[in-house]
């Protein structure tokens, strides 16, 4: 089983995906903007590889304007050593991509225009995947689109727009049952007409469920019955409801108790995972760690390096708890580790634990820093200290002597992101 994450990363420099605005979008901000975030996605590729994750969304927005006639470069030739450097790591490392369109990608929409523009976006898409020398088991996800007053002409629309796609478009795309409109039946049915796979996703089957009532395990096996060899394994997306938030509003954390009862049920534990959560890769982590064979202490070490000045900072005493729960090199303690994370996360922030984490971090550059600096952190904590300042400000200026001073086990700590 490959566990993944969505397009964003939490914890690592210059790896935001840049747009244009279309003034802004001549040929030399294009190329610019796209080589940027080429080598966003580069180093988004080789953290995976580095933490051993090999299910990955690719930002939809890559390529600015990619599918539209404001950028007619040719971008595929101007950046293909990119492609070609990027596309030959996913397959060495055995990671599968893929892209997942937004709510503007409409297929069955009664607008001529709006289904014109969808079949660009989904060419575009399918166009960076063959950049990257990638089969066709990296896909496409696409949600149905919209029910216009009569879902059976809506679905019947999908279909036949469905058959004006190029063959390699057709190879790659694969559905999903959305949390409004189209139940997991409804994708089913459809699937049988065209012949493409369905992504079951939970979340959404909870929101809307189809008439049939059945539980998870069913619906993933039925889903499993659509996928064909040259798809690859079937791929399914996981959530969870964030509490006291709108219906379909993902959680910050994937809680571990809750991912553990779901996946110890699925009929096929080697199928991959998407999850859909607002803390991308460090959920996938989390996961990931949760389920492998490969238990060792060594992998919740090198978590709590990550970890343990935003554990500081939130509660000393869980930090305290962290440690001594560490300390049994034989041990692999792994629920009580991430429970006891996910307990700290949650409380709201002490202005004195906050500053004395301050401290510890400073810790790192009091010997070199300069005396301006020196200064500049002392009025920044007293400002704090008498609330006409913020933590922010303190972080800010920590995070600026990092990158200065090279400190890399700061710059990877998620001190500094969460």
């Amino acid at each position: 089983m490959s566990i993944g994450y969505a397009c964003l990363h939490i914890g690592l420099t210059n790896t935001n995906i840049k747009t244009v605005i279309q003034r802004n979008a001549t040929e030399e901000k294009l190329t610019e903007v796209t080589a940027h975030n080429l080598s966003a996605l580069e180093k988004m590729i080789d953290y995976n590889i580095l933490n051993d994750i090999r299910l990955y969304r690719i930002s939809s927005g890559l390529v600015p304007f990619g599918s539209s006639p404001i950028n007619r470069l040719p971008w595929d030739k101007i950046h293909q050593e990119a492609f070609e450097r990027i596309g030959k790591k996913v397959a060495e490392s055995g990671m599968r991509v893929s892209f997942h369109p937004g709510q503007y990608t409409v297929l069955n929409s009664p607008s001529e225009e709006v289904v014109n523009r969808a079949i660009d976006d989904l060419i575009y898409q399918e166009k960076i995947l063959t950049c990257l020398g990638t089969n066709s088991s990296h896909k496409l996800i696409l949600h149905v689109g919209g029910v216009y007053g009569d879902k059976e002409g809506a679905m019947e629309r999908f279909v036949q727009n469905f058959q004006r796609l190029p063959e390699s478009v057709k190879a790659r795309l694969i559905i999903e049952n959305d949390d409004r409109l189209y139940h997991i039946e409804d994708v089913l049915a459809l699937s049988k007409r065209i012949g493409i796979p369905v992504v079951y996703d939970n979340l959404h089957n909870a929101i809307n469920p189809s008439p049939t009532n059945k539980d998870d395990n069913y619906w993933i096996t039925e889903a499993n019955k659509t996928w064909k060899k040259e798809d690859g394994k079937q791929k399914i997306h996981y959530s969870q409801q964030a509490p006291d938030k709108r219906l379909g509003a993902h959680t910050d954390t994937i809680y571990l108790k809750t991912f553990l009862e779901f996946y110890k049920k699925i009929p096929d534990t080697t199928i991959d995972i998407m999850l859909e959560v607002k803390d991308k890769n460090l959920s996938a982590i989390k996961c990931q760690n949760a389920i492998t064979d490969r238990k060792n202490i060594v992998l919740l070490e090198r978590e709590w390096a990550r970890y343990k000045y935003l554990i500081l900072e939130k509660s000393p005493a869980i930090y305290q708890m962290i440690r001594t729960l560490l300390k049994d090199k034989a041990d692999y303690p792994v629920i009580e580790f991430y429970e006891l994370i996910e307990k700290a996360q949650k409380k709201e922030t002490n202005p004195g634990e906050a500053e004395n984490t301050a401290q510890h971090v400073w810790g790192y550059f009091k010997d070199q820093a300069t005396v301006r600096e020196k200064r500049t952190f002392i009025r920044n904590c007293e400002k704090y200290r008498n609330q006409k300042g913020s933590l922010q400000t303190i972080k800010r200026q920590l995070f600026k002597l990092a990158v200065k001073y090279e400190e890399a086990y700061l710059l990877e700590s998620l001190y500094f992101y969460l």
